[in-house]
């Protein structure tokens, strides 16, 4: 009985986020922090660092792993794959009926007056959720220094995941003095090579393509467009123009920005090719996440693996600083978007017991309101 709760619990938490979790992982991950930690109390705020580092370590959307590291935490490895269904889904769907209406009638809904409005709020419950987790993840001056050294290379331009395993490297190496890890070189079989070679596009490539870059996409999910654009531009499957639209989809609609795939797979092959690239393009997270999660406990025993994670944790929280700043100057552009950051910050620091939802429903509500006041007058 206490499983079959636990389950309905992960599918009804994570099916709301898949629902309102706009702006991207740092935002989904914000999001996760408020419902799993504050409010349901299932982890602690360490282990919840501690899945974030090791999510950065493996390939796959990070936000949509953590949600099977979430689920699998509360109602084991069902739980994994009710949680990763749950928070899919609403997305899967959506992106599915923008689908059908731009291969139809060739074109995109009107969202701009909403997305004025829900991006800045976003911005805010991503800053709420840095300051708590970076509390908790500088354990001493060391790692500070750690997390300033991550943040400016990471503002310089360096790769996200180079700088997270260089972190966890470096740290692992000072504070155990122990050797350095290596890094796993993913690639390809000969057969898949072959398959994908086929003249005619069909479903099997469909989900062959989309299974390829779900296996090796580190990093956050905006990593997709550029291997999308090696794979579908430049094989003539797409041109960019649709591509830029299928970004956009996968920009505005709640949850995990690899639904961008169900979209590319509707124009490619109708229903079937939808649901075949969303399950490739996410299946090998799945599997990645079963493996890793029961080793994550016995990791952690590891004084060399504690203080990897440590490092990795910090430096995550790092990354997540100038991600923010980046989301804010190209966001908070106007005195629209000021106005609803300032409210939202108000909200989520001073008013803690205001649920995100109506952070992220109020802001996009707010947004459509005051575009129409600035287009009216």
């Amino acid at each position: 009985m206490l499983i079959n709760k636990n389950l309905k619990e992960v599918a009804s938490v994570f099916f709301k986020l898949g629902c309102i979790a706009f702006g991207g992982p740092a935002a989904h991950i914000a999001m996760m922090e408020d419902e799993i930690v504050t409010k349901r109390k299932w982890m602690t705020r360490q282990h919840f660092l501690d899945l974030i580092g090791a999510t950065n370590l493996i390939p796959g959307p990070n936000s949509t792993e953590m949600t099977m590291h979430c689920g699998h935490e509360r109602a084991g490895k069902i739980g994994l794959f009710v949680a990763g269904f749950c928070f899919i889904l609403p997305a899967t769907v959506i992106t599915l009926l923008f689908a059908y209406f731009y291969t139809t009638y060739g074109t995109l809904l009107e969202v701009a007056p909403f997305l004025a409005g829900i991006q800045p709020a976003v911005l805010a419950i991503i800053a709420s959720a840095i300051l708590k987790l970076g509390k908790k993840a500088l354990k001493n001056y060391q790692l500070l220094i750690l997390g300033v050294l991550v943040a400016i290379t990471s503002f310089l331009g360096v790769n996200e995941i180079l700088a997270l395993l260089c972190a966890g490297v470096l740290g692992a190496v000072v504070f155990s003095s122990l050797g350095s890890t290596q890094n796993k070189v993913f690639s390809f079989s000969p057969m898949m090579m072959l398959l994908l070679g086929i003249t005619k596009l069909t479903n099997l490539k469909i989900f062959l393509t989309f299974l390829k870059v779900g296996a090796v996409l580190y990093g956050s999910g905006y990593v997709l467009f550029a291997y999308l654009d090696t794979e579908l531009v430049g094989n003539g499957w797409l041109t960019r123009i649709e591509l830029i639209d299928a970004i956009a989809v996968g920009q505005f609609t709640p949850g995990p920005v690899l639904s961008t795939a169900t979209f590319i797979g509707f124009q490619l092959g109708g229903f079937w090719g939808a649901l075949l690239a969303t399950l490739g393009i996410f299946l090998p997270s799945f599997l990645f996440v079963l493996i890793l999660n029961p080793l994550l406990p016995k990791l952690q025993k590891s004084s060399f693996f504690r203080h990897f994670l440590d490092s990795v944790n910090v430096a995550a929280v790092a990354v997540m600083l100038v991600v923010l700043y980046r989301m804010a100057i190209t966001t908070v552009v106007d005195w629209i978007s000021l106005v609803i950051f300032g409210i939202a910050l108000i909200l989520v620091f001073l008013f803690k017991k205001v649920s995100v939802i109506w952070i992220v429903l109020g802001g996009a509500l707010l947004g459509y309101a005051l575009l129409y006041v600035q287009n009216y007058f």
